[in-house]
């Protein structure tokens, strides 16, 4: 995600496509072929998604079946392609293991029932347009969670490269698995090895290839084709290859009720609440960031509601998971993905889950045979894009108190839980803020005065700018008139971090793009904590202010 987080495409076009059924009349083609494209990109990335996540794979396609199909017809997102997401493979495959306690098929059924009740909390929130809290945390620690996944994905996927036994893997935390690689590929079964070898050569070279055959063609299908040819070359077809089963078990395809109410009770109902809590957290908090980004890139200047689409994601995710399939999001790679091929409307979306629709029907032999070692190098690739060198060193150049609070979020994460981790990046986040001056009654309660002069409005923000009172800034600036001059003025505030610097950017982007002029002063006296643009910076003229 942060390699679209920041883009801003300027692009400028007098036409817009058309809204609604006129939308799908006037771009039905543009749309059709983009949707046909993203369909290939979900398919193998669906599978795997639900696989790594402990459902039947074939579930995971029917997620974005229904993501496509179903939420079009509510979210007024154009651009964004719905379906399960690599971010929330750690919350659903420990919604299995814990609920389950041991049976992977339990587990399921109750996880879908937390997806369900997820779902329902998502649509209020929604109404409530409480979606706009996404704002409320701290970049670098999203970042950081962000990473920890990726690093959590890559620890299992790799044993799966090599041809462990998915039992051998069974209850291990990411620090234990990460221990276990060493051996893992002294002792790798050689033809899955090369199968696993080959599917990483292929999702991290694709992109260098300068054949234009090749350039609409998505990697991870390339991955799946390469490997059943592979596969059948090694005879992992064969009943007897190894002890275990190479090739992966899809799971039926079908439109029945799979949830289980009944089983939430007694010790169970504590852990239920939380997967509730962590679906709806992490699920509602990528969505809105995915929204942010590909708006950014939409080049026909749409903006989205962030609300009503977590309202569409919710009811999404209650047929999804009544149904079976994962929890679903806007998916920022298929998105981006959408932009790319030309998609328009909304519409490129429904197209995505027909196509799925259509391939699950005609298919299924052929899923039947993709080796495990396939999806797994999907996935490896997708984890290192989270967790890749250049976001360390990005959030270093930042600013060295970013990388502080990346890095206690990550090791939080992998030693305990996404929730656990969350807390401890933000406490950290809040202790720096007091040891650059900020006090903790000025934590949640900024002290901003507003002043008109003619066509100008004269914003000044006293005592500190920092994530955990941003809301009340951002709510300042929603309330004033569209198109008008806005001055905010800082050089009174102590301290301003880096969540706030990026937020009032980015709300200067697009308040400037639909006419309006906005100009942040009172930064002479301030000393960035680093030559970022966007760094955090404490105003050396001045104390704690009470």
């Amino acid at each position: 995600m942060v390699l679209f987080f920041n883009r801003l495409d300027m692009r400028s076009a007098s036409w817009k496509p058309a809204a609604g059924f006129k939308g799908f009349l006037e771009n039905w083609k543009d749309d059709l072929l983009s949707g046909f494209l993203v369909s290939l990109i979900a398919l193998p990335l669906s599978l795997g998604i639900a696989g790594a996540s402990n459902f039947p794979p074939l579930m995971g396609v029917l997620t974005s079946i229904v993501g496509g199909i179903l939420v079009s017809f509510f979210t007024n997102s154009e651009l964004t392609i719905k379906g399960p997401a690599a971010g929330l493979i750690v919350v659903s495959a420990g919604a299995v293991d814990e609920l389950g306690r041991g049976d992977a098929v339990a587990g399921w059924h109750l996880a879908l029932t937390a997806i369900v009740v997820a779902g329902v909390f998502q649509i209020i929130l929604g109404i409530f347009k409480l979606p706009r809290f996404v704002d409320f945390f701290p970049l670098s620690v999203i970042h950081g969670v962000l990473a920890a996944i990726g690093i959590i994905i890559m620890s299992k996927q790799i044993h799966l490269a090599v041809g462990v036994a998915p039992v051998e893997l069974s209850g291990k935390g990411p620090l234990e698995l990460i221990e276990m690689v060493p051996h893992s590929l002294m002792n790798m079964e050689y033809h899955i090895g090369i199968i696993g070898l080959v599917g990483l050569m292929i999702m991290f070279g694709w992109r260098y290839l300068s054949f234009s055959i090749f350039k609409r063609i998505p990697p991870a299908m390339a991955v799946l084709i390469v490997s059943i040819c592979l596969g059948r070359l090694f005879h992992l077809f064969e009943p007897t290859f190894r002890e275990f089963r190479p090739l992966i078990n899809p799971g039926e395809f079908s439109l029945k009720y799979n949830a289980d109410f009944s089983g939430v009770t007694g010790n169970l109902f504590p852990v239920f609440i939380k997967y509730v809590i962590m679906f709806v957290l992490f699920g509602s908090l990528e969505s809105s960031l995915t929204i942010r980004a590909i708006d950014l890139l939409d080049p026909y200047k749409r903006k989205s509601d962030p609300s009503r689409d977590v309202v569409a994601i919710g009811a999404g995710n209650i047929v999804s998971g009544l149904l079976g399939g994962l929890p679903m999001i806007s998916e920022i790679l298929r998105s981006a993905a959408n932009v790319k091929n030309g998609g328009k409307t909304r519409w490129a979306n429904l197209f995505h889950g027909v196509f799925l629709l259509v391939f699950v029907v005609l298919l299924v032999p052929v899923i039947k045979m993709v080796p495990v070692a396939a999806l797994a190098t999907m996935l490896i690739y997708i984890g290192f894009r989270l967790a890749s060198p250049s976001e360390f060193q990005d959030i270093y150049h930042i600013g060295k108190e970013q990388l502080i609070i990346f890095l206690v979020t990550i090791i939080a994460t992998l030693g305990s839980d996404l929730l656990i981790g969350i807390l401890c990046g933000t406490l950290t986040n809040v202790i720096i803020q007091f040891c650059y001056g900020v006090k903790f009654s000025n934590i949640f309660t900024p002290k901003i005065e507003i002043e008109a002069l003619g066509n100008t409005f004269y914003i000044k923000v006293l005592r500190a700018a920092v994530f955990t009172n941003y809301l009340t800034l951002k709510r300042t600036l929603e309330r004033l008139p569209k198109g008008e001059n806005i001055i905010v003025d800082l050089s009174e505030a102590t301290y301003v971090d880096h969540t706030v610097m990026e937020n009032i950017t980015r709300f200067k982007c697009n308040y400037e793009q639909i006419g309006g002029k906005i100009e942040l002063i009172g930064f002479e006296n301030y000393q960035a904590l680093s030559d970022h643009p966007l760094a955090a910076r404490k105003n050396q003229c001045l104390t704690v202010i009470g």
